[in-house]
């Protein structure tokens, strides 16, 4: 039989990333390609005990349906540890719970964005996303980033010629780059925004995990028009597989992103949100946070050294001050999805650059490594292995 797919889905190809994680099976493979918590980050011991908790006490609440906006209790808690960092106003914002961050951000999109209209993105840019853009049929439009994130300038000159209607950034230890936005870049951002009318999508899964430098505010936190929506996740501070997010925003924008929830998945999943609950409001969440810090401090050291000691000075790479990302970068003119196919044939998987542009076409040599999800001896063993093929590739 021929299929006659949707406009919507025609388009439509696999994650790079999952494609490229098949490979990663083979137990032989030291994979850099994942984007996945570190396994000793998991607040397993916890967890087994507020399930246990909930599931003796109030287990009709826990298996019942619910209602789209989430578990009330965890709706509030989330707004207090917002409110804390400036980005929650009790009297401008309101929060609904999200199965997982890209939920928000496609939510989000849902909400705003007709066919055709335009949706801008930094570039490179977190794939999971980029893909749930494009299912909308927009115009999606990538702009180049510097060191400080998105390129101001870039972004004025799309935004006089384009009607942008959204965008979409990624202002902490940004997926794939490792960048952080400087503060004078996010006021810029921002007011770029008031003068030419357009939605910011500040989406930070990664914010909580800074391990170096000082924390800078939301962009969220300058909003006195109601034209920024924080978008959240438990994902790399909890656990990815509970599937819990949620967006703060402005009541009217709550209330539609509220609207389309109850037509994709009626609401997120409810004892998970109460465990999240439990975590953040009877556990000293702060001290599981700075553990997690310490990790990630510990490991990105590793391949910090690693890449130090074994790549070709010809390759550049960003030196995050958090998140789970490194984005390294060949000479112009080197063939990288070769590079990275030869890496995968020494056993180390990377993801190609290409997978996190706005179009696939935009030429790049770069490339993702992860360094939360390989054991210590692996991020030895593979950066050895990759500095030696950089040293091949470039001489």
């Amino acid at each position: 039989m021929e299929y006659k797919f949707s406009d919507k889905v025609l388009s439509l190809k696999p994650s790079a990333i999952r494609e490229i994680l098949k490979m990663t099976s083979d137990p032989n493979i030291i994979s850099f390609a994942a984007g996945n918590p570190a396994p000793d980050a998991f607040p397993v011991d916890e967890i087994k005990k507020i399930t246990s908790d909930i599931l003796n006490e109030n287990p009709i609440a826990a298996l019942q349906y619910s209602v789209t906006e989430g578990y009330a209790p965890l709706r509030e808690a989330v707004k207090l540890r917002l409110a804390d960092k400036g980005v929650f106003d009790p009297e401008r914002d309101d929060v609904v719970i999200t199965s997982g961050g890209q939920q928000a951000s496609e939510l989000s999109c849902k909400s705003f964005l007709n066919e055709g209209d335009t949706l801008a993105a930094e570039s490179p840019s977190f794939v999971g996303c980029l893909n749930a853009f494009r299912s909308y049929n927009v115009d999606l439009t990538g702009i180049e980033m510097d060191d400080e994130g998105i390129d101001a300038a870039l972004l004025e000159k799309a935004a006089k010629e384009k009607k942008i209607k959204l965008l979409y950034v990624i202002p902490n230890f940004q997926n794939p780059s490792g960048r952080c936005m400087s503060w004078e870049r996010r006021k810029a951002v921002y007011e770029l925004a008031c003068r030419y009318d357009f939605i910011i999508l500040e989406d930070d899964p990664y914010g909580e995990l800074r391990f170096a430098g000082e924390d800078i505010p939301a962009i969220k936190t300058l909003d006195k028009e109601g034209r920024v929506i924080y978008a959240g996740s438990f994902s790399k501070v909890i656990s990815p597989g509970m599937r819990v997010g949620f967006v703060c925003a402005a009541p009217e924008i709550i209330s539609k992103i509220v609207v389309c929830k109850q037509v994709s998945d009626v609401h997120s999943n409810i004892l998970a949100q109460m465990i999240c609950h439990r975590l953040i409001t009877q556990y000293d969440f702060d001290s599981h946070i700075a553990r997690l810090r310490g990790i990630y401090r510990r490991k990105y050291g590793i391949m910090a050294q690693g890449i130090k000691d074994n790549f070709s000075d010809k390759v550049t790479v960003t030196e995050p001050q958090g998140g789970l990302f490194v984005w390294a970068t060949l000479p112009e003119g080197t063939d990288m999805i070769g590079f990275c196919k030869e890496a995968v044939n020494r056993k180390v998987a990377v993801v190609p650059g290409n997978a996190f542009t706005a179009n696939a076409d935009d030429p790049t040599t770069s490339f993702r490594m992860n360094f939360s999800t390989p054991t210590d001896e692996q991020l030895i063993k593979g950066c050895v292995i990759l500095g030696q093929l950089t040293r091949e590739y470039l001489g």
